[in-house]
């Protein structure tokens, strides 16, 4: 184990709190208006999954568990487990859907993906940065909608919801990042 400043946990990283192992999903850094900055911190405990809020002063110090990363493959769902393969060996391992939390609509078959393991059991999952996605359905633009400020929900072909520009329509491909579900680009 590794002490670590609270400022510096990012989403994927696994870290003691309590007694109980937590995997990190999301943080955000807030600044009142007079004081010291606060992380506040969504994180699910590895053993249970129960969803915990904590919150950090910036100088807070936390212990981060050291994990080892392993590349899979993804195959398909079993239940509430996702099948991965490994490409060396062509081992199949079932690790919970809960592990990606948000994330499960991006999960794409054949799609590499990176797990952390803690002594061998999985206990987080990282995707690639962005995915190509096709739209399915795209609200048509309005007229006098200015294209640098305005966005419109579309559905994309894995179901998610993304908010794009006026300018996306039905049919087009685009690239979606995975971390938050945001639009990044067209897809060339």
């Amino acid at each position: 184990m590794a002490k670590m400043q609270a400022n510096q946990m990012r989403a994927g990283m696994v870290i003691e709190f309590e007694g109980q192992r937590y995997t990190i999903i999301k943080q955000n850094i807030m600044i009142p208006g007079k004081g010291n900055a606060i992380i506040q911190v969504d994180m699910r405990n590895i053993k249970t999954g129960a969803k915990k809020d904590q919150r950090w002063r910036t100088a807070d110090t936390v212990e981060r568990l050291q994990t080892e990363d392993k590349e899979f493959t993804y195959s398909y769902i079993d239940g509430t487990n996702l099948v991965l393969m490994d490409p060396e060996t062509f081992e199949q391992t079932m690790v919970p859907q809960e592990i990606l939390g948000d994330r499960l609509p991006f999960l794409q078959e054949n799609m590499t993906v990176n797990v952390k393991l803690i002594e061998g059991e999985p206990v987080s999952m990282d995707l690639p940065e962005t995915i190509v996605l096709e739209v399915v359905e795209a609200d048509p633009v309005v007229k006098g909608q200015t294209a640098s400020s305005s966005y419109k929900p579309a559905v994309m072909s894995n179901g998610a919801k993304v908010m794009v520009p006026p300018f996306i329509t039905a049919g087009e491909k685009i690239v979606v990042k995975t971390a938050d579900g945001t639009y990044y680009e067209r897809a060339k």
